[in-house]
């Protein structure tokens, strides 16, 4: 941040997403955009879980995106105001670590107030599954909502001239990559053995979220790539698709963020061709110019 207060560092965002082959829609949701005047930005995918059992995925998905922005967005001023002073820095991850809890109970009031109206399993939706319920139940004597009818992933970001920070519940992707084109993934622990994933459905669901806490000091940022697991799965192998979010990078290096996302759509439905499956990404890619670089990054997976 310069001697005016505003940020050295300018953020353009990516942002699509397409269902996956024979699909009637996509299960999947993200969302980029920036906020606190441009100072940061808030990235986010969710992926419903498209079964039989997860009927409302979609809707799932949606209100776990709403819900993470809301919390995001009120945690990305709070980095912007305080996160120059990096005694702050402890605070602020304190804060990154309750983020979680915050994000699931506000998809579960609204999952519950959905359930009210209109149960996912019949009824009179005369509000059986009251809003004021505990987190995971309902109010009373009312049957428990079925909150896997809802199930969905979560991934999310916020990214500041000082800080980065992302948040993993179940399964997706996180790609950093530096201006040199070295890309790694803070949350890969080797190839996905199945389709069980976790989930916000889940009791006590936050306690599962993954978190990345990464300083940023001295030269350009990374470019950030959050995605469904529906673009990595079309890739033969890992260094393939971090080939692939390379090269996002240099292309929008080379030919502008606009002339990538333009593709966007065209490269995501050529994955969902081969995974099958629907693919969503969400992106932040610093603009040229004096910025910042990462030091001492720190993941929580636990």
């Amino acid at each position: 941040m310069n001697a005016t207060g505003t940020s050295t560092v300018a953020w353009e965002l990516l942002d699509g997403g397409v269902k996956g082959v024979a699909k009637k829609y996509s299960q999947d949701r993200g969302r980029a955009l920036t906020t606190a005047d441009g100072r940061a930005v808030v990235l986010t995918v969710a992926d419903g879980h498209g079964s039989r059992a997860h009927f409302r995925s979609e809707l799932g998905a949606r209100w776990a995106v709403e819900a993470f922005t809301d919390s995001a967005r009120i945690y990305a001023h709070e980095v912007v105001r305080r996160g120059q002073d990096a005694a702050n820095w402890p605070r602020l991850l304190a804060e990154a670590r309750s983020l979680p809890q915050q994000v699931v109970h506000a998809w579960r009031r609204r999952v519950l107030i959905h359930e009210a109206n209109s149960p996912a399993h019949g009824g009179n939706g005369n509000g059986s599954g009251s809003a004021d319920a505990a987190p995971g139940g309902t109010a009373g004597s009312a049957p428990e909502a079925d909150l896997a009818v809802y199930g969905s992933t979560l991934v999310g970001a916020v990214i500041t001239e000082r800080l980065l920070v992302c948040w993993q519940l179940g399964d997706g992707d996180i790609v950093l990559v530096d201006q040199d084109g070295t890309a790694h993934m803070p949350f890969y622990t080797g190839p996905d053995m199945g389709d069980e994933t976790e989930s916000l459905c889940e009791p006590e669901a936050w306690r599962k979220a993954r978190l990345h806490w990464q300083p940023l000091t001295g030269g350009p940022p990374p470019g950030v790539l959050i995605s469904t697991d529906g673009l990595s799965k079309s890739f033969a192998d890992h260094e393939g698709f971090l080939a692939f979010a390379t090269g996002v990078r240099s292309r929008a290096a080379s030919h502008g963020v606009a002339a990538v996302q333009a593709q966007l759509p065209d490269w995501l439905g050529h994955a969902a061709k081969y995974s099958g499956d629907d693919a969503t990404l969400a992106g932040a890619i610093p603009a040229p110019g004096p910025g910042t670089t990462p030091a001492h990054p720190l993941t929580d997976t636990h």
